[in-house]
């Protein structure tokens, strides 16, 4: 499991990005892969899963 923070989030789009706290990487999130509602600047855990143009969080839950 991996921790970041919500950097953006559009709730109207339903997609947004995550940035990782160890390695500063972003990964996309979709709305699809939320298990919890989630802001900017929310401290999430998440896993990763490969998708149509690389890594995507998934499974993420507020931390």
């Amino acid at each position: 499991m991996n921790q970041g923070t919500i950097k953006f989030f559009n709730d109207e789009k339903g997609y947004g990005f995550v940035k990782d706290t160890a390695t500063g990487q972003d990964y996309f999130v979709h709305i699809s892969g939320l298990v919890d509602e989630v802001r900017e600047n929310d401290e999430v855990t998440y896993d990763l899963q490969e998708g149509r143009k690389g890594l995507n969080a998934v499974n993420v839950k507020l931390a």
